[in-house]
C-alpha cells in the first residue's frame, strides 16, 4: 500500500530550513535579523538531532566566515540574513567566490537601504546578489514565489553550490518568507541531491584549482588527509597566491565561465498564457502571484496578457526575454523596488518592445488591481 506523503502547514522561512536539511546541510552559522530569524531558529533545533552543528556568531561577518570554514571541512553549509546583514557579508561572499567554496545564503528581502523597513516586504536586494561584492565573480540567485517552492529552491541552491563550487543565494521577499501555506514534503531521493566532486588523485598530487579536470575542479575536505592552501588572493592551481598576469586572467575568466557556460542548466522560469500574449508581465517572488491573478482577470476581459515568472534571477533569463520581446507589444514589470528588474528587461528587449514598470517601496505589496490597471493602460 502506498504511504501518503507528509503534509504540513509551514511558514516560508521554516520551509527554507527544511529544504536545507533535505539537501544534506549539517552546519548553520548565522546571526538573527528580521525577517529571516526563523530559518536560524529551525536549524538550531533540528541540526543537533542529526549530529550537525549550529552556531550563532557575534555578527554577520563572523557568520559568513564560519560557513566558509565549515564548508572547507566538507560540510554542506547555510547562513540566513536580510538587508543590512547581507551588506556585512559581502566581503566574505567575495572570498567564497574567489576561493570557490560552496555555501548557500538565504536572504529575506526587506525594505532598505540601511535599516530601512525591517518588517516590510521588498524586492530590492537582487542587484546586491550580483554586484554587492567587488571584482568579477559568478552569481547565482534564486527567487521563489511560494512556500513549497522555497523548500525546493533551497534544495536546488545546495545542488548548484556544490556542483559549481560557488556561493548561491536564495532570495524570498518577506511576504513569501512569512506566509504560511500547505507544503508536501518530498520523499528521500525524490528530489535530486548533488554532492561536490571529491578528488581522485593521491593527497600528494592534489591541486585545489587543477583545471585539467575542467572549469570546476574537485574539492577535497580538510581533515580527510588532503592539505591545501586557501586564500582570498588571486591564486595558481596549487592555491598559493600569484601575480602572473596570464594565470590571473585565465583564473578569473574560468570562475565566471563556469556559471556563464552553464546558463541552461541553472536558469529556471515559468511561462503562463504567453502563447498568444500581446502584453507580457515579467515578475518574481510574491509579486508574480498578483501578476498571475491580473493576467487571469485580463483574459476574462478579452485582453491577451501573459506572465513570465523569473525563478532564477541570476543568471538573468536573457535569451527568453529577448525572444519574448520579438513576440509581444509590451512588457510590464511590477516589482517592490524602483526598477531593478525593469532595467534588465529593457536591456534584453533592446527596444523591440516597450517596457513599463510598476514600482512600490512603501512596504505594501503590489496588488492585482495595480497590474490589471497597467495592462489596460498599455494594451
Amino acid at each position: 500500500m502506498k504511504v501518503a506523503k507528509k503534509v504540513a502547514f509551514l511558514q516560508g522561512n521554516e520551509a527554507a530550513a527544511q529544504g536545507a536539511l533535505y539537501a544534506g546541510c549539517t552546519f548553520f552559522g548565522g546571526y538573527p535579523i528580521t525577517p529571516s530569524t526563523e530559518v536560524a531558529e529551525v536549524m538550531s533545533v533540528e541540526l543537533p538531532k542529526i549530529g550537525g552543528k549550529f552556531i550563532q556568531m557575534e555578527d554577520e561577518i563572523g557568520a559568513m566566515a564560519s560557513v566558509i570554514g565549515a564548508s572547507l571541512t566538507g560540510a554542506k553549509v547555510l547562513t540566513a540574513t536580510s538587508g543590512p546583514g547581507l551588506s556585512l557579508k559581502q566581503e566574505l561572499i567575495g572570498y567564497a567566490c574567489i576561493a570557490e567554496t560552496p555555501c548557500v545564503i538565504v536572504n529575506v528581502m526587506r525594505g532598505g537601504p540601511s535599516t530601512g523597513m525591517p518588517t516590510g516586504p521588498s524586492q530590492s536586494d537582487v542587484m546586491c546578489a550580483k554586484w554587492g561584492t567587488h571584482g568579477d565573480h559568478p552569481a547565482i540567485c534564486l527567487t521563489p514565489a511560494s512556500v513549497q517552492e522555497l523548500f525546493e529552491e533551497t534544495v536546488r541552491a545546495f545542488n548548484l553550490a556544490e556542483k559549481y563550487r560557488t556561493p548561491v543565494m536564495v532570495m524570498p521577499d518577506e511576504i513569501v518568507a512569512h506566509m504560511r501555506e500547505r507544503i508536501v514534503f518530498p520523499e528521500p531521493g525524490e528530489l535530486e541531491v548533488i554532492n561536490r566532486t571529491a578528488p581522485t588523485v593521491a593527497p600528494a598530487e592534489y591541486k585545489p584549482y587543477d583545471t585539467s579536470f575542467g572549469d570546476v575542479p574537485p574539492l577535497a575536505a580538510f581533515g580527510s588527509g588532503y592539505r591545501f592552501h586557501v586564500t582570498g588572493l588571486n591564486k595558481g592551481q596549487d592555491g598559493f597566491p600569484t601575480t602572473k598576469a596570464a594565470w590571473v586572467q585565465a583564473e578569473e575568466e574560468r570562475q565566471v565561465r563556469k556559471v556563464d557556460a552553464n546558463v541552461d542548466d541553472i536558469v529556471q522560469f515559468e511561462e503562463y498564457e504567453l502563447a498568444d500574449a500581446e502584453v507580457a508581465i515579467v515578475a518574481f517572488g510574491s509579486t508574480s502571484r498578483s501578476a498571475r491573478f491580473a493576467v487571469n482577470e485580463a483574459r476574462k476581459q478579452g485582453i491577451k496578457a501573459g506572465l513570465f515568472r523569473i525563478k532564477t534571477f541570476w543568471p538573468f533569463p536573457d535569451k527568453q526575454i529577448a525572444a519574448l520581446a520579438g513576440k509581444v507589444k509590451a512588457f510590464i514589470t511590477p516589482e517592490m523596488n524602483l526598477g531593478m528588474c525593469t532595467g534588465e528587461v529593457k536591456r534584453c528587449a533592446e527596444g523591440k518592445a516597450a517596457v513599463h514598470g510598476i514600482f512600490r517601496v512603501d512596504g505594501e505589496p503590489i496588488n492585482p488591481g495595480q497590474i490589471l490597471e497597467k495592462i489596460k493602460e498599455v494594451k
